[in-house]
């Protein structure tokens, strides 16, 4: 399955519920299994951004989907990026000329 990135910043709301973030981290997780896909890993961040999820999706249709069902809720504005395995790279690269 294809792994995305996404990088998130809290908006303004997301922050006046901060100490709800665990819990809807929880609540992403199991959606994102209902939806067929996998969260690898979540991590909160200092610096630019504040929380980082890497998700494997069945394809870009279902992980695009999740995104803007994640981003209706206001707490958070994201950055998604289409990441690729050592294994992924290799074949990419037998197509470099």
């Amino acid at each position: 399955m294809p792994t995305y990135v996404t990088l998130y910043k809290y908006t303004a709301q997301g922050i006046q519920k901060i100490k709800d973030a665990p819990n809807r981290v929880e609540a992403l997780t199991k959606a994102a299994t209902q939806a067929g896909m996998t969260v690898k890993e979540t991590l909160w961040l200092q610096g630019e951004y504040d929380f980082i999820a890497i998700v494997e999706a069945p394809d870009e249709i279902a992980a695009a989907a999740f995104n803007i069902n994640n981003l209706k809720q206001g707490n958070v504005t994201t950055h998604t990026m289409r990441a690729f395995t050592s294994a992924e790279m290799k074949k990419i690269l037998e197509h470099v000329a």
